[in-house]
């Protein structure tokens, strides 16, 4: 029996399973520099940080054009592949997080690409924690977060109810997909995005994923 409200916990995977996303921001403020587009930190956290890629490909567009926008894709997916292989490790606490877990289901939620998650995931070794079968994407659903499709598409494949569900993020996007879904949000706060982004109704905010168990257990 679980010690726990939820039957599901459903993990954001940049941020807070790997800690890929100063990796990212690194790279996309190289790439504005270089485009025509100079962006600030704080700029690249509000736009691009939880969004799919299709939805920061439009912002993008929109600013520069298709052509550049285009160009900027292929060098981003290039560049930060190399900062992946030679960089990156799986956030702080996580692995102590998910051994410890007090929930019997647990699965990933991402706006990247499952070819990207394959990479992540396998560079820190927890892609076997999970299984193919349980990672969705914003790929295979219509609208990417903010909007509530992509949870509760992995509810529904999982056989959980929202109300049954937390969702652990680390972008002001992913809480309020999360909130528009019905589900309960963990909000991590240990990385890129200020911990005030996070707050907000049906939002427990923490900022240590070793902390994330017992905060299950106790929502």
């Amino acid at each position: 029996m679980s010690r726990s409200p939820f039957d599901l916990v459903i993990f954001d995977c940049d941020g807070v399973l790997v800690d890929s996303e100063p990796l990212a921001l690194r790279v996309c403020l190289d790439l504005g520099a270089e485009l025509g587009w100079p962006l600030t930190e704080d700029e690249v956290i509000d736009r691009f940080l939880g969004r799919s890629e299709r939805a920061v490909e439009q912002q993008i567009a929109e600013r520069l054009g298709a052509e550049l926008a285009a160009r900027w894709g292929e060098e981003y997916r290039a560049r930060l592949a190399r900062a992946i292989d030679t960089e990156l490790t799986e956030v702080d606490g996580v692995s102590e997080a998910l051994d410890a877990l007090p929930v019997p289901l647990f699965c990933i939620a991402s706006s990247g690409s499952h070819d990207k998650m394959r990479r992540t995931l396998g560079r820190t070794g927890l892609r076997e924690r999970f299984g193919d079968e349980r990672i969705f994407s914003a790929s295979e659903v219509a609208r990417g977060k903010p909007e509530p499709d992509l949870f509760l598409y992995a509810a529904d494949r999982m056989g959980v109810a929202p109300a049954r569900c937390a969702v652990v993020e680390d972008s002001q996007y992913g809480v309020r997909a999360a909130r528009a879904a019905g589900m309960r949000a963990f909000g991590y706060a240990g990385g890129l995005t200020p911990a005030e982004w996070l707050a907000g109704p049906g939002t427990t905010v923490f900022d240590d994923m070793r902390k994330l168990p017992v905060l299950l257990g106790a929502s």
